[in-house]
């Protein structure tokens, strides 16, 4: 952050982001495509909101401490911008990308969750997501020095641009036709049975 004029700025500045400091209502009325309503559709639609981030404790550096703390108030920015869920599987993917992106050490030991995927999570994620995430995170500019205060009105597409960061291929869209595909197969093989006298 001290390499960047900007992550200079937020070091002295220290916002924080809260639902005191942002305006849920404010950002629901902006236009469709801007960097705020997108935070805010994507806060609405994983029912979570600017006040889930727990407190940084246990770092004695005050400076380094508000990184931190920064860091986690940042990461639902880092969601809107990917589109990427909260479930386990879309937490990986976005860890991995802090990862490559921040070299936080704890973003990369929190991909060991990776194990508490199911066998076709694990191999969408490492198909899909995995080549996503390192891609676009050692390409990108550093996310953790987006004055994201400043950017809320800004268009989404163009801040993406900007920082080269592509959207990956949406998950929950993935995991609705995956649901699909398994029910049809499942109604078929029932169909089957029955034109077979199978009981």
């Amino acid at each position: 952050m001290l390499a960047s004029p900007t992550g200079r700025r937020i070091l002295r500045d220290r916002p924080r982001i809260s639902s005191q400091t942002m305006s849920m209502d404010y950002l629901r009325g902006l236009p469709a495509n801007t960097v705020g309503r997108a935070y805010a559709d994507w806060l609405d639609r994983e029912g979570v909101s600017p006040d889930t981030r727990d407190s940084v404790k246990y770092i004695d550096d005050e400076e380094c401490a508000y990184v931190m703390q920064r860091y986690r108030e940042c990461h639902d920015f880092y969601h809107a911008l990917t589109g990427l869920p909260v479930m386990v599987e879309g937490e990986v993917a976005l860890k991995a990308f802090e990862f490559a992106n921040t070299l936080l050490p704890m973003t990369g030991l929190s991909m060991f969750a990776v194990t508490r995927l199911k066998p076709a999570e694990r191999q969408r994620f490492f198909n899909i997501y995995l080549p996503w995430a390192i891609s676009n995170g050692l390409k990108s500019k550093e996310v953790i020095t987006v004055y994201w205060e400043e950017q809320l009105e800004r268009d989404v597409d163009e801040l993406r641009n900007e920082l080269g960061i592509e959207k990956p291929v949406d998950l929950r869209d993935i995991r609705k036709k995956e649901r699909a595909r398994k029910r049809a197969e499942k109604e078929a093989k029932e169909r089957s049975g029955d034109s077979l006298g199978i009981n």
